[in-house]
């Protein structure tokens, strides 16, 4: 009897260890689901559509997806050394209503490209590699059961190839493409009468280090019409309008962190009277790490923020619960930011990577240095290189992607990764479902300043006012968020009408605080966020 009370303990251990731990994750805040099990494709870029709809879009030369394309629609390509008559889809455009999946056709390689919305709701996308380098593609997307499809522009190229570049609609609703692989340029779409093609940015260069660490630029549009350029552990204030630097950042301490090195970048929630831009990059593989294509060198933990807009800007630093390469920062419709996806070691590349980081982190802006950050639920799913994170209308956070391989390989320890999950905050965990207010009415256009009407229903009384954010739909890929924004409107306290709540509200002042596009509009109640209503924003 000693002897079997003694072998048993350990076991009894392993078990009450075991048990701890799931109590413990159960604890966490947030909570996460599979939403499709196969999407066909491993999304590399993903977009939220004004449709309620997603467009997924992987690259071109890859080989066989999981899913094929229409009978008698296929791609034929004499120099794509995998398929020369390729009958898979790479493209996908995803139904969240009915969780339906459509191929989409896409011609040219779209590997390591950019994209963003137009004024009008339109995807613009932009370069790859090969074939796509130059090329130029619209997405002009269409109610869940129409056939609008992939358009490859045949009277217009980018002046410089793009791979690995950076988009951001600009306050006049044309778009700025910047940078990308040995491309230390910016160029505009549509293209500007005033410039001939692509315009040296001589940043871009001078950032560039021997493993490159320049490319997919983190670009945020300031409140005062300058951007915002992050590359490598630098950044500058650049004027579009004169393309001259106006401002030289002091240099983030930490190491690189753009690709390869990414980590993530967001700008905070702009309020108030919307002339205060905070900028925040967090993590980063450690220099070096690309190079000596090292697995297990562990990333960066720290995060830098700063005033952008300040006279006298300076970097504050801390420290996130986890080192942490190509995650991703989402801006949720409450101003805090949710840090989700990577890994713990290694860099960007194809196999690169280890020890996934399946926590996710939320990122309280509002808090003081050293409260900021809390540690979420953690996901089962490991989402390494070439993984994404979308905000969705109704609050959650798509989570999409995940192929450190070159070909879709399935039998590995980060395998190819084909299904689509959602994260949902605390937010809209069941005990506060009796605050989240209901949009009831809303104009479906608003101008420039206009003052509007949102009429609201809640479950229970409304304690305190009710805000109202505009969040932009951006382009997401390699662990950057291309136009992503929120945007606090000024409101009165909400009164009670016909027993609804009506809040009046000033729209977005300008361009430069908010671009000509949809947006998705949250009402937001005690931190609890309604499903978004599309809002078209014009001049």
């Amino acid at each position: 009897m000693a002897n079997y009370a003694s072998s048993s303990r350990p076991r009894f251990l392993q078990i009450l260890i075991f048990t701890i731990i799931l109590t413990a994750r159960a604890q966490l805040p947030g909570t996460w689901e599979l939403i499709v099990p196969n999407a066909g494709i491993a999304s590399m870029h993903t977009a939220v559509t004004r449709f309620n709809t997603v467009v997924l879009l992987d690259r071109t030369n890859i080989g066989p997806s999981r899913k094929m394309l229409p009978k008698g629609h296929c791609r034929y390509d004499r120099n794509d050394v995998v398929l020369k008559k390729d009958c898979f889809a790479h493209s996908v455009v995803f139904d969240l209503q009915t969780s339906q999946i459509r191929p989409l056709m896409i011609l040219t390689d779209t590997w390591c490209s950019s994209g963003q919305f137009l004024p009008d709701g339109t995807l613009v996308q932009t370069g790859g590699d090969l074939d796509g380098f130059k090329k130029i593609r619209k997405f002009e997307p269409c109610e869940a059961g129409g056939n609008c499809n992939w358009v490859e522009l045949k009277d217009v190229e980018l002046a410089n190839g793009r791979w690995y570049a950076t988009n951001q609609i600009l306050p006049d609703g044309t778009v700025i493409i910047v940078g990308g692989r040995g491309t230390n340029t910016v160029e505009y779409y549509p293209p500007r009468k005033n410039k001939n093609g692509a315009v040296e940015l001589k940043f871009l260069a001078e950032v560039q280090d021997n493993q490159m660490d320049n490319l997919y630029p983190y670009v945020h549009l300031l409140p005062n019409g300058h951007l915002f350029i992050f590359a490598n552990n630098k950044a500058v204030m650049y004027d579009h309008e004169g393309n001259t630097v106006i401002r030289d950042y002091p240099a983030l301490s930490g190491g690189p962190r753009n690709y390869p090195s990414a980590g993530s970048s967001v700008m905070l929630a702009l309020e108030g009277d919307f002339s205060t831009a905070v900028i925040v990059v967090c993590g980063g593989a450690q220099y070096g790490a690309f190079i000596a294509r090292s697995t297990d060198t562990p990333a960066h933990g720290s995060c830098g923020r700063i005033v952008a807009t300040d006279p006298n800007p300076g970097w504050e630093m801390e420290d996130m619960p986890y080192g942490r390469i190509m995650g991703d920062m989402v801006m949720l419709p409450t101003g805090d930011s949710l840090i989700i996806n990577g890994a713990q070691a290694g860099t960007q590349g194809f196999e690169m990577a280890s020890n996934p980081c399946l926590y996710p982190v939320l990122y309280r802006s509002d808090q003081p240095a050293g409260l900021r950050f809390m540690t979420l639920n953690p996901g089962t799913v490991p989402r390494m290189y070439h993984s994404t994170a979308n905000l969705l209308p109704d609050g959650r956070v798509l989570i999409a992607g995940s192929n450190p391989h070159y070909f879709y390989k399935f039998a590995a320890e980060f395998p190819t990764e084909l299904r689509l999950e959602a994260f949902s905050p605390e937010y809209l965990s069941p005990d506060r479902a009796n605050l989240r207010p209901v949009i009831e009415d809303i104009p479906e256009t608003v101008r420039y300043g206009e003052a509007f009407d949102v009429l609201v229903s809640v479950p229970l009384s409304v304690v305190g006012v009710i805000d109202v954010n505009f969040g932009s739909a951006p382009f997401s890929t390699h662990s950057f968020s291309q136009g992503q924004r929120l945007v606090k409107l000024a409101v009165t306290p909400s009164v009670p009408d016909g027993g609804m709540y009506r809040i009046k509200c000033t729209a977005p002042p300008n361009g430069a605080v908010a671009p000509p596009s949809y947006y998705m509009v949250f009402a937001v109640n005690q931190g609890v966020p309604s499903v978004a209503r599309w809002v078209h924003l014009i001049p």
